[in-house]
Parts: structure tokens; C-alpha cells; sequence
């Protein structure tokens, strides 16, 4: 907690930390790109069987020239229950009676069909190419598709855990230079997969550096803003992540094959690697981190450059060591002992924090990928979808950070995930017909859920110590991970009940609401540096 004097003297927010924020917000922008692409990658286009005498273009244009495109169709294909042509079979053999009924429809279950034995026929006209398409990704292969996004979240799942021990070992900076070239590697390399195997490995170690990109960006932010200041530039950097969803839904909208929009998120951050030096030297280390883990003349030197920058001349000359061990004795003593993650559940009330604060993010990202992962349900035009939720949920993050600077961490959290839990069950009563109220409900859930992620990034940075607060971000994360590897499977339970995952989603929501209170106001405290702080607080 010593450290917050020390901050006030260096400028706790001032141009240094205003252009650190400058230089890192665009890779916010990009990585949610990556976090979000099979929205456009994986997108299912409109598809029919392939057959014979339809698409062969020797036969169409010798022995059916006489014939229609759509008069071909209707014998080749049947219809679905709503008289569309079906997916994923195909008449056996032309059904040429159908050309003699006059507009009336026949029993179709009394007609020969097959599944798709020679493939499909895609529709090109919202985009080019997707996987899909590529990789047939339809009719009885269509779970592969939400594989794709499933290795993904689990790979964000793994390189949270490794990334977040690393980051406390070896120091942000370095794994997010690493991390930076991972993801431009692993990006790239997915735009020209051979094979469907290779390009959802490629994906799940893309998920692996892109957590680690964004963890470690917002420590290395948030360790030189002091705690009156933290909320604004958390919800800063989430509103970083919005406009990411928006830029995607351009980018998406212009580029419409999946390759192209694949290399288009993925070569800034080769570039970056490769010009990495001067943008790594903008950055500095967390002098809480240096200090903690034994590093207080690295420390001290990190504390002078940015007095430097934020032009405190008078600062830099009563920065030394002598008074750095006089004002963070404690902290210098608790750097003689190393930590782990299981350091997180070994006192009472560091273990109720983790544990609270890791399933309200849980209960949050369920729902919020849930939604997100789905943009197809609600229409065709998914760009402006893409678009519409990134700007509600920028002004949702707004305005949860307007209400934690007056009602605190605690009150503001549990209002929000009221008001989604309530949106989401309200939503199972209104008729499938009525998509504009349903598509209101949803938008409205989504910006409140948005805002509610905020909220707990803020309150979860001021209730850990900074000896742990990496390894306890990891875990955190590991969490939301989770509950978004979980939001499509819970999709499957619709088979037993439709409003199942729903009920489920809203009822979480409001039991993690009620949990919060539990846990205690952080609201313009200082941070915590140890865990005997903790237990002392």
C-alpha cells in the first residue's frame, strides 16, 4: 500500500501513462478481433446438396436447357417444413411428377432422398469464403464448427494459467513481447492451413497468446495509475476492447473471405514484433512487481523514468534507496518469499475474495459469449450486429464507471447482473415472433453484462495483493474461460426444455449478484501489495 505515496510523487496519471495507453490500446482493438473472427469466418452460408442434373454444367446445358434453374431445384431438392429447399438431402432420383402438380405440395416423407454424398452448393453472396465452406463444415459435420471456437476459449483457458504464472516469474514485458510474436506467428500461419486439424491447432495457440496480451498489457497499465484513477482506466481499456468488436464488423463487411480477414488481424501484430524494441522501451515494468520480487533497484529506476516523463523534476531528486526502503519495508520483506497460485486459497479471506470474484466472472461470461458467439440467430445483416453490440456495450462500460465512483464496487455489480439475469429470463416469455423486442432485450443484457465485466475487472485489481495479483488475474480469467467454453454447450440442453440455458444463464446471475455482497467495498482504497494486507483489512 506504500507504494500509492510513491505514485503520487511520480504522477499517478500523467502523460507517461496517458501515452502507454495511447501505444497499447490498439492491441486491445486487434485481439478481440481474434477472440470474435468465426463470427465471420465461420459463418454458415445459405447451402443445398450438390446434384447431377442441377450442377453438373455438361448436363445442364445438353439435356436441361430447356429447363429453369428453379424447375431443376424443385425436382432435385425436397422442401423443408417451411417450403424451403432442404439442407442436407437430396432427391434419390429426379422426381419429375412435381413438374405437374400446379402449386400443391406433396408428401415429401413418401419420396426417396439421400444425405449429401457429392457435397454442396454454397451461397456466395455475403461472403466469398468462410471454413465452411472450405472444409464443408455443414449437415453432419456442422459441431466442428463450434470446435474452432471451443479450442480457442480452451487455449485462452491454458495460457491464462501459464502465462499468468510466467508473467509473476519472468515480468510482463517479456511474455508480452513473446506473446506479441506467438499470436502474429499463429495468426498468419492459420490464413494458409492445409488442413481443418492444423488451422483449429493454430487457433487454440493463437487463444494461448491472445489472454496473455491483454492480462499482461493491463498490469503493466494499471501498476502506474494510482487507486482513484484505476476505475477510469479499466473501463478505458474495456471500452479498447468495444471498438475492437466494432472495427471487426468493418473489416468483416469489406473483407468477406475468410483467409483475407484472417491475415488482416494478424499482420500488425507481426509487424509489431518486428519493430518491438522502441515500443517495449515506451513501456515500464510495474514497479510493484520489481519491488515484490526482490528487484528494488530495477524498481526505483522504473519510478525515476516515469517522474521523468510525467515531468516531476523535484520527484526524481528524492527518489533513492534509502527512502524506497523506508516507505515499502514491509513489501521489501515479503519479497524474500515466493508464491504460488495455491497461495490464493491458503488464508480464509484471500480464498473467499478468489473464489467470490472468480464465479461472478463466470456467471458473466456465459451469457455474454452466449449472445456474442450467436450473431447468425439474429438476423443476416451479422456486420451491423457486430457493430450495434460494440457500441452498446462502450456505452454501457461508460456508464457502469459513472456509477462505481458513486454507489461503489459492490452495489454497482450486483445491480448490473440483476438487470441481465432479469432481461435473459424476461426474454424466454416473449414470443419467437416478436424478434425486435427480443432483439431489444438481448442488446440491452448485452451492454448491462458488458458493464458488469467491467465492474468485476476493477474490483477483482483492488482486492488482490500485488504479489499475487497476476497469478489471481490468471485464475480469474481462467474462469471466464470457462464460462465461455461452456456458452455454446449449454445450447445443447434446448433438445430437453427451450428456455433450459436460459433459465440457467439468469439464475446464475442473479445467485452471483447476491454473492457480491460478500465481498468488501474497494472504492478509492489503496491497492494491496501483500497477503498479510489482505488478512489484516
Amino acid at each position: 500500500m506504500a507504494l500509492e505515496e510513491l505514485l503520487d510523487k511520480v504522477g499517478g496519471l500523467g502523460k507517461f501513462q496517458i501515452l502507454q495507453m495511447a501505444l497499447t490500446f490498439p492491441f486491445y482493438m486487434i485481439v478481440v478481433c481474434h477472440s470474435l473472427l468465426e463470427n465471420f469466418t465461420a459463418a454458415v452460408p445459405g447451402h443445398r446438396c450438390w446434384v447431377h442434373i442441377l450442377d453438373n454444367a455438361i448436363v445442364s446445358d445438353n439435356d436441361t436447357g430447356i429447363l429453369s434453374p428453379d424447375v431443376l431445384l424443385r425436382i432435385s431438392i425436397p422442401l423443408d417444413s417451411n417450403f424451403k429447399p432442404e439442407k442436407c438431402r437430396h432427391f434419390l432420383h429426379p422426381q419429375w411428377q412435381l413438374l405437374h402438380l400446379n402449386g400443391t405440395f406433396p408428401n415429401m416423407t413418401d419420396l426417396d432422398t439421400e444425405p449429401c454424398v457429392d457435397g454442396w452448393v454454397f451461397d456466395h453472396s455475403l461472403f466469398s469464403f468462410t471454413i465452411v465452406t472450405e472444409w464443408d463444415l455443414v449437415c453432419d459435420h456442422q459441431s466442428q464448427k463450434s470446435m474452432v471456437q471451443s479450442l480457442f476459449m480452451a487455449g485462452m483457458l491454458v495460457g491464462s494459467f501459464i502465462y499468468g504464472h510466467l508473467s509473476d516469474r519472468f515480468g510482463r514485458k517479456l511474455i508480452l513481447r513473446c506473446c506479441l510474436l506467438q499470436l502474429a506467428i499463429s495468426g498468419i500461419c492459420a490464413a494458409f492451413a492445409p488442413t481443418f486439424l492444423i488451422y483449429c491447432l493454430l487457433r487454440f495457440w493463437s487463444g494461448c497468446s491472445a489472454v496473455a496480451i491483454v492480462s499482461n498489457n493491463s498490469m503493466l497499465i494499471v501498476a502506474w495509475v494510482r487507486a482513484q484513477s484505476k476505475a477510469t482506466v479499466i473501463t478505458l481499456i474495456a471500452c479498447a476492447l468495444s471498438i475492437g468488436q466494432m472495427m471487426l464488423g468493418g473489416l468483416a463487411f469489406v473483407f468477406r473471405e475468410w483467409c483475407t480477414l484472417q491475415l488482416v488481424v494478424s499482420v500488425p501484430f507481426f509487424l509489431t514484433a518486428l519493430v518491438t524494441a522502441p515500443f517495449i522501451r515506451w513501456l515500464v515494468e510495474s514497479a510493484r512487481w520489481l519491488i515484490i520480487t526482490n528487484k528494488p533497484d530495477e524498481g526505483l529506476k522504473g519510478l525515476r523514468i516515469v517522474a521523468h516523463r510525467n515531468g516531476m523534476k523535484n520527484a526524481e531528486a528524492t527518489l533513492n534507496m534509502e527512502g524506497l526502503r523506508a516507505t515499502m519495508q514491509e513489501q521489501l520483506e515479503a519479497a524474500q518469499t515466493k508464491t504460488t497460485v495455491f497461495d490464493l486459497f491458503r488464508t480464509p479471506n484471500l480464498r473467499k475474495r478468489i473464489c467470490l470474484l472468480s464465479f461472478a466472472r463466470f456467471a458473466n461470461t456465459v451469457p455474454y459469449f452466449g449472445i456474442f458467439m450467436n450473431l447468425q440467430h439474429f438476423g443476416s445483416n451479422i456486420f451491423l450486429f457486430q457493430v450495434i453490440f460494440g457500441a452498446l456495450t462502450i456505452s454501457a462500460r461508460c456508464f457502469a464507471l459513472l456509477v462505481l465512483n458513486h454507489m461503489g464496487r459492490r452495489l454497482t455489480q450486483m445491480l448490473l447482473m440483476f438487470l441481465v439475469g432479469l432481461f435473459i429470463l424476461a426474454n424466454m416469455f416473449v414470443p419467437q415472433e416478436m424478434q425486435t423486442l427480443r432483439l431489444t432485450l438481448a442488446s440491452v443484457g448485452m451492454g448491462c453484462v458488458a458493464a458488469a465485466v467491467s465492474s468485476n475487472s476493477v474490483h477483482n485489481s483492488e482486492l488482490m495483493p500485488t504479489l499475487l495479483r497476476a497469478k489471481a488475474s490468471g485464475l480469474n480469467m481462467m474462469a471466464s474461460r470457462c464460462g465461455a467454453a461452456l456458452a455454446p454447450l449449454l445450447m445443447t440442453v434446448v433438445v430437453y426444455l427451450p428456455t433450459l440455458p436460459w433459465i440457467i444463464y439468469g439464475v446464475c446471475l442473479i445467485l452471483a449478484g447476491l454473492l457480491i455482497l460478500l465481498l468488501p467495498e474497494t472504492r478509492n482504497m489503496p491497492l494491496l501489495d501483500t497477503i498479510q494486507d489482505v488478512e489484516n483489512k
